[in-house]
């Protein structure tokens, strides 16, 4: 099946629209044309909704999940063209991220992970290159220790690497001192720390914090930045393990896809893609939903999964709190561009480069290797103001090319465009300063019969697919814990 979302471009077809993808759902709904009343309405087949969803079938409830888009998967799925996956959006996972190691252990799927990197032939090594002239070619040992070094002068604000700072993660400001750098952008940072860096480690710590946040230094927040930090135990190796190492051979949408089976087994799950909201209107004994086609469904509890960029396109009636609705109006920064190219030369499979700041894509690793031989590189971009992929093909070939002149003989890209998805205006969740420490509780916050899980607002791996599986879980726990003893809601529509 295809997909609508995504595009896939070669010199003989073209510009495509649309991608091949086993996450697209066939028949797209199992409704019937009788209404129906639900204990439970999950808003999003994201990760968040897929978990929420599977729990609360498992436990017995009555569910309806409603997805905008034609597949499940959310800001996390991967293509199938050619027999090889790549990833239009999350894409890393470990085993030290609690609950999606919990899932991949629970689906037999251990096996299941490859690393990203293979650094045992080709030309083996990291470029730099900082103006479009000339490049520094380096070691991945020597690119390790530029990394390693300009990391540790940013992230050393209590001479022990953020430990003391942020000594429990999953306790963001257990600490009451560390909210105030909540209150600074990483451009702050680098003022603070800029006699310190060389040229080389200035413009690897700069293109690393943008692959982070994909925004703006300016824009992007320092405390953001150091939980990521504390989470991949406060040194550079775990980050590299924990952000960029293992993904799935077969793409997330073999994971993803588990968890949508496992709920329609029991018998609890209706589903209903291409199905936008419109409105959400909580009565107080039950919730009415409306769709943007006009469908209208009631259910007792409703969980939504709407990213943060795009909860302020739905009507709320009660309408959102003062500081979530601000929140939603502010939004999150990232604008990432994400761009695979398939290259003809093997030799690439062990490359790994940074183009910064002249580029339009500054981050790319040698990330696989595709049935037909060629290297799969995947190439980011700090803010999509810059680039358009599907706007300006050529231009998006031409910033691949620059990565490594004379190196990149493109056959294919693929990419999605999260700055112009509708349902997500974005990527990635990474916050400006002074968004956490204001607005991450309320966010969490239930308001009536509405839960509201997202990645977006976890309190661990916010942003990350294991994020996503906390909120769902944390969710799902709460509509089973006061629904499970009670019947679907009775009403008229």
């Amino acid at each position: 099946m295809t997909s609508r979302d995504g595009f896939q471009w070669t010199a003989e077809t073209g510009l495509i629209q649309g991608v091949p993808s086993i996450g697209v759902i066939s028949p797209p709904t199992n409704l019937s044309s009788e209404p129906s009343q639900y204990d439970v309405i999950v808003m999003g087949a994201g990760y968040s909704g897929l978990t929420a969803a599977r729990d609360a079938c498992i436990a017995g409830l009555k569910v309806l999940l409603l997805e905008a888009r034609d597949r499940i998967g959310g800001r996390s799925w991967s293509s199938d063209i050619g027999g090889y996956p790549f990833e239009m959006g999350g894409t890393w996972v470990h085993w030290g991220q609690p609950h999606v190691w919990r899932e991949i252990s629970r689906y037999g799927m251990c096996g299941e992970l490859e690393e990203s990197f293979d650094f045992s032939r080709g030309v083996n090594c990291f470029e730099l290159r900082t103006d479009q002239k000339e490049s520094s070619v380096m070691s991945h040992e020597q690119e390790d220790a530029l990394l390693e070094a300009a990391l540790h002068k940013f992230v050393d604000v209590d001479g022990d690497l953020a430990r003391r700072t942020i000594p429990q993660p999953h306790e963001s400001f257990h600490v009451p001192e560390s909210r105030k750098y909540d209150q600074m952008s990483a451009q702050d940072r680098l003022d603070q720390i800029e006699d310190s860096l060389t040229p080389h480690e200035r413009a690897a710590l700069e293109s690393f914090v943008l692959l982070c946040s994909c925004g703006t230094l300016e824009t992007t927040s320092f405390f953001e930045f150091l939980h990521w930090w504390a989470l991949s135990g406060y040194s550079y190796r775990g980050c590299m393990d924990y952000l960029i190492s293992y993904k799935f051979k077969r793409g997330q949408s073999s994971f993803a896809i588990r968890f949508f089976r496992e709920a329609l087994a029991t018998g609890n799950l209706s589903y209903a893609f291409n199905s936008p909201i419109r409105a959400v209107e909580d009565q107080g004994v039950k919730v009415l939903i409306t769709t943007r086609q006009g469908q209208r469904h009631v259910g007792a509890r409703l969980i939504s999964t709407i990213p943060l960029n795009v909860l302020n396109t739905v009507s709320f009636s009660p309408a959102l709190d003062t500081q979530r609705l601000a929140a939603a109006n502010t939004g999150h920064v990232n604008q990432c561009v994400k761009v695979h190219a398939e290259v003809s030369s093997r030799d690439m499979r062990s490359w790994t480069g940074i183009s910064y700041p002249f580029n339009k894509l500054c981050y790319a690793i040698g990330d696989g290797t595709t049935p037909a031989g060629n290297t799969h590189i995947v190439c980011f971009g700090g803010n999509a103001n810059h680039i358009q992929p599907e706007e300006d093909v050529a231009q998006t070939k031409a910033a691949v090319e620059s990565l490594s002149p004379g190196n990149m003989d493109v056959k294919r890209l693929v990419f999605h465009n999260w700055s112009k998805d509708e349902f997500a205006k974005g990527a990635w969740f990474f916050s400006p300063p002074k968004m956490l420490s204001t607005s991450l509780e309320a966010l969490r916050a239930r308001q009536g019969n509405v839960l509201f899980a997202n990645s977006d607002w976890a309190v661990g791996w916010r942003s990350f697919i294991d994020g996503a599986i906390e909120e769902g879980t944390r969710a799902a726990m709460t509509v089973v814990g006061e629904l499970r003893a009670r019947p679907a809601v009775r009403g008229r529509l």
